[in-house]
């Protein structure tokens, strides 16, 4: 029997719902976001115990995620660029308010890695070469 990796760094799973529990009630109520996430968000509840199931993943190496934010993200179809970047800032406030300091850092750079790639594969696919957006 192998020995599961280490986790990133040191959380709890309640910390980690914790932090997704506060940071979808400000989801909500955002002017930008929470419009966006009306959408295609019925239950709450349940969205939340999926990301924090995903979190769980991705910081402690648990098994319980299944899904692809990757492909949740393209077919939402109304997510646009300067939104990752909002996400990530509200984001950065909860954990900043949420847990300790280095806790915090260690989540945010690894939120904002997988923002990066996030963004890379649903908005910038759909811009032309410089940034420029191709409008449809």
């Amino acid at each position: 029997m192998s020995t599961p990796p280490l986790a990133r760094f040191e959380i709890t799973e309640a910390e980690i719902g914790r932090v997704v529990t506060a940071f979808y009630a400000r989801v909500r109520a955002h002017p930008m976001l929470g419009p966006v996430f009306a959408v295609h968000v019925g239950d709450w509840p349940e969205h939340e115990a999926k990301v924090a199931r995903f979190w769980a993943g991705s910081i402690l190496h648990l098994p319980g995620y299944d899904g692809s934010p990757m492909m949740a993200h393209r077919r939402a179809q109304n997510v646009k660029p300067g939104m990752f970047s909002v996400w990530l800032g509200l984001f950065d406030q909860v954990l900043a308010e949420e847990l300790a300091p280095a806790t915090a850092a260690a989540w945010s750079a690894l939120a904002h890695k997988i923002g990066t790639s996030l963004r890379a594969g649903v908005v910038d696919r759909e811009t032309l070469p410089g940034g420029i957006p191709k409008l449809r």
